[in-house]
């Protein structure tokens, strides 16, 4: 099990940039295949990105494809998601999330942190 914190959410006008990090504590960070999620007021929690143990191969919804992108530092325990060309619709609580390999479903979760993007 890993502990999960997420940080640098933050007010931005459209067509800006964040960088959100998560930060994990524990010593199976490295073993673990982490994601981003968010969820909009009113909306169901959705998937947004994904990136796996070697961080090789990484998944992102299309609604942001092009726009935002998953990376991990295993050395410092963190996961980041690079948001760019940010738009209204990408408002809402952004969560990271990780399982390890052999689980069907993410078993840890951080508390999110806000986005808002003005238009």
């Amino acid at each position: 099990q890993v502990q999960l914190v997420e940080s640098g959410g933050g007010l931005v006008q459209a067509g800006g940039s964040l960088r959100l990090s998560c930060a994990a504590s524990g010593r199976t960070f490295s073993t673990y295949i982490m994601g981003w999620f968010r969820q909009a007021p009113g909306k169901e929690r959705e998937f947004v990105a994904r990136i796996p143990v070697n961080g090789i191969i990484t998944t992102v919804a299309d609604s942001v494809k092009g726009r935002f992108t998953i990376s991990r530092d295993n050395a410092k325990n963190t996961v980041y998601l690079q948001m760019n060309s940010l738009k209204p619709e990408d408002t809402g609580v952004y969560y990271c999330a990780g399982k390890v390999a052999t689980s069907g479903q993410y078993n840890d979760w951080g508390q999110g942190t806000q986005v808002t993007v003005s238009s």
